[in-house]
């Protein structure tokens, strides 16, 4: 295949998963699963451990078969794609890599089996920070060394499209800010970033949108600022809550309350909490927006899809 040759640019819709299941025996891993991943932006892909998150990025991937439903990249299966490793990067959990070969030589491996040009490699190896140890045995490099180089060797095809399952596993704090700022570089240049974590802090800073699923079902799909925002409340202390709760609750407030003169309220904003302790002549000693964290979102969902 001719080098210079490019896959089509992306259109509308970089990932579509429709009605995916998955059974294995009598266990449904994956269970009538549908989404969707759009270019520009970085997708979390969020789930307790046996939600059925690996199984499903194998699937679009190719490497597990489903027993319903389609999952497709560009719009098409990923066995269709005329040229895979210039269309989709990935990054599974589990890498394996011949310890006596070089990082280097490693990603010159992969390129010459995709038909990609040798001299990639290095750029590659600048890209994700390896340069300095690229001509070092891949079994001396630490885990984020590893994770790093798995990493390159999914930007080796140039692709538009990145599926990623806990790429930050084992990166100290700076490879995993760095991480960050690549991801969301990459993102930014029209490209598709699907990526699987278990860090939900670092998720919360890197994502623009989550999907959320338990036992193989979707539970949310969603902006990650609007799944914070809605989840947010108002803290106010006052010498009288029981007046200003009732002023509140008037208004259709969620209005809770601590032994501290604390009151939490749910569905307004600080400036409508201000205002009508103002207009009722109740003191406020204290007033702030407290944001929930994805992590509370999460923890949310899925306790309340186990219910």
């Amino acid at each position: 295949m001719d080098d210079t040759s490019r896959p089509a640019p992306l259109g509308s819709l970089a990932i579509s998963v429709r009605g995916l299941t998955k059974r294995f025996g009598p266990v449904t891993a994956v269970d009538d699963l549908s989404f969707e991943v759009q270019p520009g932006v970085v997708t979390g892909f969020l789930g307790p451990n046996g939600a059925g998150k690996s199984t499903t990025l194998r699937i679009i991937l190719g490497l597990v078969k489903p027993t319903d439903g389609s999952a497709t990249v560009l719009g098409m299966p990923y066995a269709s794609l005329q040229s895979p490793a210039r269309t989709v990067g990935a990054v599974l959990e589990t890498q394996s890599f011949n310890p006596v070969r070089s990082g280097r030589n490693h990603l010159r491996t992969i390129a010459s089996a995709a038909g990609i040009r040798l001299e990639l490699a290095d750029q590659v190896l600048e890209e994700v920070g390896l340069s300095a140890v690229g001509r070092r045995y891949a079994g001396k490099y630490s885990l984020g060394m590893r994770q790093r180089l798995a990493l390159g060797a999914a930007l080796l095809g140039e692709p538009r499209v990145l599926i990623l399952d806990e790429p930050a596993n084992g990166l100290d704090p700076q490879g995993i800010r760095w991480l960050r700022g690549f991801l969301r570089d990459f993102a930014a240049r029209g490209n598709a970033v699907l990526v699987s974590s278990h860090v939900l802090t670092e998720m919360a800073q890197l994502a623009d949108e989550a999907i959320v699923i338990t036992r193989g079902r979707l539970i949310r799909h969603a902006p990650v600022s609007e799944l914070t925002r809605n989840a947010s409340e108002i803290r106010v202390r006052t010498t009288e809550p029981a007046r200003l709760a009732a002023v509140l609750r008037e208004q259709g407030m969620d209005v809770a309350a601590n032994g501290d003169g604390a009151l939490h309220v749910a569905g307004t904003d600080a400036a409508r909490v201000g205002t009508l302790a103002f207009e009722a002549g109740v003191p406020v000693l204290e007033l702030a927006e407290e944001q929930t964290t994805l992590e509370d979102v999460f923890f949310e969902l899925t306790q309340e899809a186990a219910r």
